[in-house]
């Protein structure tokens, strides 16, 4: 089995494989056994520069900047629309069709990247009842002291009867670019980086109703991760013989199911995954949620999963805050995408009882045991062996039966944290450089909220 599908984040590496030119493919080899990690040596650590913040408290809340929104306390503080400012028309390229809703904002204060910043990927927590939705935008400043637009980074509702859940492609200003869910700045070689942004909320709803959305989390992760083929390798550690129960789905018995939704397969690893994730912790959907799904289809969360993280701009499933989002539609679960600057921060989310999902790209002989190669696939990180190598319920498979892998812990670290790449063909790709979803509840241990803390999450 080869997983072929190609993400638009590829799109990110044509610039640097065609700085680098062919020489530099010629002089690593080419074909998946060059591409393969060396298992002998130890390469050089270097500083993380990953930082994500996030606003999540009333505290939080009421920092930034109302226009018709309200803090809405107690145990999950968020901010709502209480007193809307106007009412604007959308116009929906998905449906044709054009409404009139009525808006409020929120707007973060000014955040100063930890480091100077090549990319940002936000993620965000809500309720959107019937009749309400949201836009996420980011306005930021480069370190030349010149700032971008504002860039719309999801337009939002947990449903799609309203409007329809999209990324807005064809965003950029000469020195960055949205790519569906990524802000990346387009030469790091010559241009100016991130130095700080602000994060808008604008909420809608139908006028007149009663209804009105609430955001819970709102949060950014910025990085500036080096370019690099090959990462530092780490020992075990604390996660070593441990092993999280989770339901185990396979992406491949829905091949052909919901063409509406990509076809089900290959393109719904991300949503597998994530629907992996959410019933580890106990929560899953009702019975009346899965009416639509056709009942000869076996695992029909897995089908509702896919909806409600499918991209109508995209075309796809594969949105890494739309999935990130549709995990906190569940009661008292919150979702956030960042990066983890190493295996042994996944090892201590694992000891802690966090399971993650993380997003790797390999060509078949790189990763052992896999049986397949990819340009972007998803897959849950469960557990550790004693020896450190990966637990994995990687949804690539025939069967839910064979969900369930073992891979060697230097191939996987590499093929998840690199952020540059040799496809079969010896072509220059990119690598994810460690991105990873995480998925847990209101109410922490100790150790879990020491867990996430390491990783930057609060």
């Amino acid at each position: 089995m080869t997983v072929t599908s190609t993400p638009r984040r590829i799109v990110l590496a044509a610039a640097f494989a065609a700085a680098v030119g062919p020489a530099a493919a010629v002089s690593a080899g080419t074909g998946s056994a060059a591409a393969a990690p060396r298992r002998a040596g130890r390469t050089t650590a270097t500083a993380s520069t990953i930082g994500y913040r996030s606003w999540v408290s009333a505290a939080d809340w009421r920092s930034g900047t109302a226009g018709g929104t309200a803090v809405r306390s107690g145990q999950r503080p968020g901010v709502t629309l209480s007193s809307p400012l106007g009412t604007v028309e959308y116009a929906d390229p998905h449906t044709g069709t054009t409404g009139s809703w009525e808006y409020a904002t929120w707007l973060s204060p000014e955040h100063r990247a930890a480091t100077p910043a090549s990319e940002l990927i936000a993620s965000w927590n809500a309720d959107t009842p019937a009749g309400t939705w949201l836009r996420v935008e980011v306005l930021g400043t480069y370190t030349d002291g010149t700032g971008t637009p504002w860039y719309t980074l999801g337009v939002w509702a947990a449903g799609d009867e309203d409007v329809r859940r999209a990324s807005v492609d064809g965003q950029t200003d000469g020195k960055s670019t949205v790519w569906t869910d990524t802000l990346a700045i387009d030469d790091t070689a010559a241009g100016p980086r991130l130095a700080s942004y602000r994060l808008r909320l604008t909420l809608y709803r139908a006028p007149g109703s009663g209804a009105a959305p609430t955001v819970w989390r709102l949060g950014a992760m910025t990085s500036d991760v080096p370019d690099r083929f090959e990462v530092p390798a780490t020992e075990p550690g604390l996660g070593a013989a441990v092993e999280i129960d989770v339901p185990r789905y396979s992406q491949n018995i829905h091949i052909g199911q919901y063409p509406e939704y990509d076809n089900g397969g290959e393109a719904w690893c991300s949503p597998t995954s994530s629907q992996m994730i959410i019933e580890s912790w106990g929560r899953r959907p009702t019975p009346e949620q899965l009416a639509w799904v056709n009942p000869e289809f076996a695992d029909p969360q897995v089908c509702h999963a896919a909806r409600y993280t499918f991209d109508h701009e995209y075309q796809g499933c594969g949105n890494w805050p739309f999935n990130a989002a549709y995990a906190a539609t569940y009661p008292d679960l919150q979702g956030v995408v960042t990066r983890l600057a190493s295996l042994t921060e996944a090892e201590r989310l694992v000891a802690a009882g966090i399971p993650l999902i993380t997003s790797q790209s390999f060509t078949e002989g790189e990763l052992d045991g896999a049986g397949y190669g990819t340009a972007g696939h998803l897959m849950t990180v469960i557990g550790f062996t004693a020896e450190g190598d990966v637990i994995a319920n990687d949804p690539a498979a025939d069967d839910n039966d064979a969900v369930r892998r073992v891979y060697p812990r230097r191939q996987f670290e590499n093929v998840w944290l690199r952020t540059k790449r040799y496809d079969a063909k010896g072509d220059v790709r990119s690598g994810t450089g460690g991105v990873c979803y995480l998925y847990f509840p209101t109410g922490l241990t100790s150790d879990q909220r020491h867990a996430l803390a390491c990783a930057g999450i609060r």
